[in-house]
């Protein structure tokens, strides 16, 4: 599966990253719309990741759907 798919089925997958990164609220959620640079960006100020390591945890959240 590709970015774009999740970016343009966001209502669906969104759940499913809530249930991944659980500290992020649905409002914060919503506010992503999909962009993997702003989910990125979330888990970092949420988990205290850096960039590198949020992009890698997308990468293996993305290869599982």
């Amino acid at each position: 599966m590709n970015w774009d798919q999740i970016e343009g089925n966001w209502r669906e997958f969104k759940g499913k990253a809530r249930v991944k990164w659980g500290e992020l609220t649905d409002d914060e959620l919503d506010k992503v719309e999909g962009r993997r640079t702003e989910l990125a960006g979330l888990i970092q100020q949420k988990y205290g990741k850096t960039r590198e390591e949020a992009e890698k945890e997308i990468d293996g959240w993305l290869n599982n759907h």
